[in-house]
C-alpha cells in the first residue's frame, strides 16, 4: 500500500509514454493481477485494469458506485461542476448539455461552426513553415467552444485573454494540490476567479439585454433552466474546460499517429477527395451531415487514435456499498479507479495493441498487414464492449459526438491540403493528462490537388 498518506500516488502519477500503461501499472499487474489494492490520492483504493469490472463499475453508477474526484479538483472546477456532481444535480446538468448538443443541433448548426473554425486555423498555415500542432488544435477547439458557449469571436482581445487564463487554469487542474504562492495550483485558483468574473459579466449583459438569444449555451441556460448563478458559472467554466482540452489533445494525437502511418493518410486522402469532388460537382461548398456520414475510414482513424492515445486514462469512483465482484470484495467507502487505458492497451483484447492500426475497426478483414489480432479484427468494432474512450453508463461523456465531429472535419481539411512531418522529436506523455512536451512541432507543405479545396482565412 506504500507510504502513510502518500501511499503509492507519486509512482502512479509518474510521467510515462502515453501509448503504454507505464512501468508502475505494468509492474503491479504482473505482480498482483488486473485488479489490485493500493493507496492513492490519500485513500485506500481498488485499481482495475479489468474490462469486465470497469464495465460493471460504470453501469452501476448511482447504485453501487459514485463519482469521487479528489477534493483539489472540485476546488478548481467548482462544487457545482458537472464533473464532480452526483445524483439528481448531475442528471439535470447533463440533460442541459445533451439538449444543447442534440443530434439536430449537431447537424443543423454545429457542423458548419466546426468547419468555420477549422478553416480559420488551417488557413493561417504558411508553406514550409513549422507549426506547433498541439497549440493549433487548442486554438481551434477553444475558439469553437468560446463562440458556442458565450458567442465570443476568435481573435477578439477578450477571447485571447480568456484563452491565456484557461492555459494557466488547465495546468493547475492536473497539478499537485499545493496552495502556496507560485505553485500551479495557486495560479489556477486565481485564473478560476478571473474566468468566473468574465463569465459573470457576460451573464449580467445578457440579463440586461433580455433579447432571448439562445444561439449559445449561456443564453439557452438563462432561458431554459432553473440553475442558480453559481451553478451556471461552474457549469460554463467546466464545459469550456472539458470541451476544448480533451478534443484538442485527441486531434494532436491523430496528427502524431498519422505522420507515422502513410497507408492511413493515403486511404483518408482518397476518402476525402471523393467527398470533395462530389461537392464540387454539385456546386456546394460547405460540408453537410451526409458528407460527414461518408467519412467511414475517418471514423476508424478516430477510434484508433482514442484507443491508442487514451485522452482520459482512468476515472475516479467510490463504492457506496460493500460490493462483491467475481470473488473480490470492495469495501464501502473505498476509492475505485477503472483504468480505461489498461483495457485499450491489453493485447488479449486488442491484437497488436501498441500499434496504430485503424483497419482493426473495419467490419471486414482489412488490416494492411494481412494479420489478425488474437480476437480478430471483426470483433474489435466500434460496438466493442471493451472500447470506452468516453466512459460509459449514466456518466457517458455528453460531448462524445461533438468530439468525433470536430476530429473528422479537422482531418478532412488537413489531409486534403497538407503534407506534414515532425520538425523535431516529440511524443505523447501521460502526466497522467496527455501532453506533448515540445508541443508537437510539424513542418507543413501544401498538397497539390486537382481542384481547389484549399482552406481560406
Amino acid at each position: 500500500m506504500g507510504w502513510p498518506f502518500l501511499g503509492e500516488t507519486i509512482g502512479y502519477l509518474r510521467p510515462y509514454s502515453a501509448t503504454t500503461i507505464g512501468d508502475f501499472m505494468q509492474d503491479h499487474i504482473s505482480r498482483y493481477g488486473k485488479i489490485y489494492k493500493s493507496n492513492l490520492f490519500g485513500e485506500p483504493t481498488i485499481v482495475s485494469a479489468d474490462a469486465g469490472l470497469n464495465r460493471y463499475i460504470l453501469q452501476n453508477e448511482g447504485r453501487l458506485f459514485e463519482c469521487s474526484y479528489p477534493r483539489s479538483i472540485g476546488e478548481i472546477l467548482g462544487k457545482w461542476s458537472m464533473l464532480v456532481q452526483v445524483g439528481q444535480m448531475h442528471r439535470d446538468m447533463r440533460m442541459i448539455s445533451l439538449n444543447f448538443l442534440s443530434n439536430a443541433r449537431l447537424r443543423n448548426q454545429l457542423l458548419s461552426e466546426v468547419e468555420k473554425h477549422t478553416l480559420l486555423v488551417l488557413g493561417s498555415w504558411k508553406e514550409d513553415s513549422v507549426v506547433c500542432a498541439q497549440d493549433e488544435a487548442k486554438k481551434f477547439t477553444f475558439n469553437f467552444m468560446a463562440e458556442h458557449i458565450m458567442s465570443l469571436q476568435p481573435g477578439n482581445p477578450k477571447t485571447e485573454q480568456l484563452k491565456k487564463e484557461y492555459i494557466t487554469f488547465m495546468k493547475g487542474v492536473v497539478s499537485a494540490p499545493l496552495n502556496f504562492p507560485g505553485t500551479a495550483y495557486r495560479k489556477a485558483l486565481q485564473s478560476r476567479s478571473t474566468i468566473l468574473n468574465f463569465i459573470e459579466g457576460k451573464m449580467e449583459e445578457r440579463l440586461k439585454e433580455m433579447n432571448g438569444n439562445e444561439n449559445d449555451l449561456l443564453g439557452w441556460v438563462l432561458k431554459n433552466s432553473n440553475l442558480s448563478k453559481e451553478q451556471i458559472l461552474d457549469l460554463l467554466l467546466s464545459l469550456l474546460f472539458a470541451g476544448h482540452e480533451t478534443s484538442s489533445v485527441a486531434i494532436a494525437l491523430s496528427i502524431y499517429f498519422l505522420q507515422n502511418c502513410p497507408g492511413a493518410v493515403q486511404q483518408l486522402t482518397e476518402e476525402h477527395l471523393e467527398i470533395s469532388r462530389a461537392k464540387k460537382q454539385s456546386g456546394e461548398t460547405e460540408l453537410n451531415w451526409d458528407d460527414y456520414k461518408k467519412m467511414e475510414f475517418t471514423q476508424c482513424v478516430i477510434g484508433e487514435t482514442l484507443r491508442l492515445g487514451n485522452v482520459v486514462r482512468f476515472l475516479h469512483r467510490k463504492a457506496v456499498k460493500d460490493v462483491r465482484y467475481k470473488g473480490y470484495d470492495i469495501p464501502c467507502g473505498w476509492k475505485v479507479l477503472p483504468v480505461i487505458s489498461a483495457v485499450h492497451l491489453d493485447p488479449s483484447l486488442f491484437g497488436r495493441s501498441h500499434q496504430f492500426d485503424p483497419w482493426r475497426w473495419q467490419n471486414k478483414q482489412g488490416s494492411p498487414s494481412g494479420k489478425e489480432g488474437s480476437t480478430g479484427t471483426s470483433s474489435t468494432t466500434k460496438s466493442s464492449n471493451n472500447f470506452m474512450p468516453f466512459g460509459g453508463g449514466p456518466r457517458l461523456c455528453a460531448g462524445s459526438e461533438l468530439a468525433k465531429l470536430e476530429m473528422a472535419i479537422f482531418i478532412h481539411y488537413l489531409v486534403l491540403n497538407f503534407h506534414w512531418q515532425l520538425a523535431a522529436p516529440d511524443q505523447a506523455f501521460a502526466y497522467p493528462y496527455v501532453d506533448f512536451p515540445n508541443g508537437l512541432p510539424i513542418k507543413i507543405q501544401h498538397r497539390q490537388i486537382n481542384h481547389d479545396t484549399r482552406p481560406h482565412s
